[in-house]
């Protein structure tokens, strides 16, 4: 009997919304203040505003492809339509790195705030549990991932109001209600060019993964509409979240040398306002927050294998594969889970330095998609279309420039490694390249 290869579509906006809050988790917002704040010299907020812009070109790139192929795939499927497969099936097999490393950071993480709780429990445990969970979700439906991820979503948003509150209160006890408002977090005599740019670099990886919802295409309602519009709004929203909390953690805390370790300065912060009942809480969010994160890296994961299988650049039969009632790649989700358990013998730190090379070359790719399709492909050449398709590419590259300029040595290593091997498979599918790569067959007309 032949299997289904379409992917079902019931997810809306809000479940797109949410899923992409739930792969970006809000909640890392508190992880990186600390060592933020000290790169920044205490102007985390305006270099968040800064960072939301820049990233925003690049948002805008994603938004102009995922109405043109509106599949599953992501940059893969962009780059493979724009250019050639065989460049296509290269910046896939990178984004791959990025995709199958997630899951494995989420679960670190957990491993990083549980084992010192509880460090009579075997670490495996802490991996392979929340393995599990993850995997569970993800097999039943799209849509009771979707139920769990927003009732996580909405207690990381809840506890997040309550911090805010509490900082407000803290601050008042110590200076009185007319000095809570000041614009010292977002500009001072410190603040110089050289310390928004390196405070940039740090803050934008708390938006990477927002391009992870585009491989939800094929189960998206009105994809090209709501893809765009659900990618635009988280990265509005988390901007405006992040700024906000920034603000009101720099103003109780202008300077975080004073904590212990600045990776852990907002758990010292929420002793400090709450006591250690509210910082209990506050961690059991976070932890929760970590979990669903996991469950949407893997959601997305498995659908970007789904894409590569299908068209016959993995094994169609196992890759491409979807349950004949559920509609859900389930073998790829079985398969992420057990790669994932290479986390067994990872640290996070290594796992979270090789996320970046595959988030960055789908971001330099997928700006430089837009220009080859839209100016050079299909020759527009109005002053919006300039502007839109030209311009705007142009700024996001510069900026994904930087971030390539100050990536971590240890993942530009191993992401050399891994395009090498990826360049290997690609010669032996290929033939030497008597042939193409496999290729997307669009059932759906482009939308220009």
């Amino acid at each position: 009997m032949q299997k289904t290869t379409e992917l079902k579509r019931n997810l809306g906006f809000f479940s797109v919304f949410v899923i992409g809050l739930s792969l970006l988790t809000p909640s890392t917002v508190f992880t990186v203040f600390g060592i933020a704040s000290t790169n920044s010299d205490g102007h985390v907020p305006a270099v968040y505003i800064f960072a939301f812009i820049a990233i925003m070109f690049t948002v805008l790139s994603y938004t102009h492809m995922v109405k043109v192929f509106p599949k599953a795939g992501s940059a893969y499927t962009y780059v493979q339509q724009t250019f050639n497969p065989n460049l296509g099936f290269l910046v896939g097999w990178g984004t791959l790195f990025d995709y199958l490393f997630l899951p494995m950071v989420y679960v670190l993480s957990i491993v990083v705030y549980m084992n010192p709780l509880f460090p009579s429990v075997p670490i495996w445990i802490w991996i392979v549990g929340p393995l599990l969970i993850m995997s569970l979700c993800n097999l039943f439906s799209v849509k009771i991932a979707v139920s769990f991820s927003a009732f996580l979503v909405t207690l990381q948003l809840i506890i997040t109001g309550i911090f805010i509150g509490l900082l407000i209160t803290y601050h008042n006890g110590l200076t009185g209600s007319g000095e809570l408002f000041s614009i010292e977090p977002f500009i001072s005599g410190n603040l110089s060019i050289a310390v928004i740019l390196s405070g940039s670099v740090i803050l934008a990886y708390t938006f990477v993964g927002f391009d992870a919802i585009s491989t939800l295409a094929e189960e998206t309602i009105n994809p090209t509409k709501t893809l765009p519009r659900a990618m635009i709004a988280l990265v509005i929203f988390l901007g405006i979240l992040y700024t906000a909390i920034t603000y009101f953690m720099q103003r109780s805390f202008p300077d975080t040398s004073v904590f212990s370790n600045p990776d852990s300065a907002a758990v010292e912060i929420a002793q400090q306002v709450g006591g250690m009942l509210f910082t209990s809480i506050f961690t059991g969010i976070i932890i929760a927050s970590i979990l669903v994160g996991g469950i949407a890296a893997q959601m997305s994961t498995s659908r970007l294998l789904f894409a590569m299988g299908r068209d016959n650049v993995f094994p169609r039969k196992i890759f491409g594969y979807l349950h004949p009632k559920s509609g859900i790649p389930v073998y790829n989700i079985i398969i992420t889970a057990v790669v994932s358990l290479i986390s067994l013998f990872l640290s996070l730190d290594v796992a979270a330095s090789v996320i970046s090379f595959g988030a960055f070359t789908a971001f330099t790719f997928v700006n430089l998609c837009v220009i080859m399709h839209f100016i050079i492909n299909q020759k527009m050449r109005s002053l919006k279309a300039l502007i839109l398709y030209l311009a705007f590419p142009i700024i996001g590259l510069s900026f994904i420039g930087l971030m390539w300029y100050n990536i971590d040595k240890t993942a530009l290593t191993l992401g050399i490694i891994w395009n090498a091997i990826g360049f290997i498979v690609l010669i032996f599918i290929t033939k030497s390249f008597k042939k193409s790569a496999p290729s997307l067959n669009f059932s759906e007309s482009p939308v220009n």
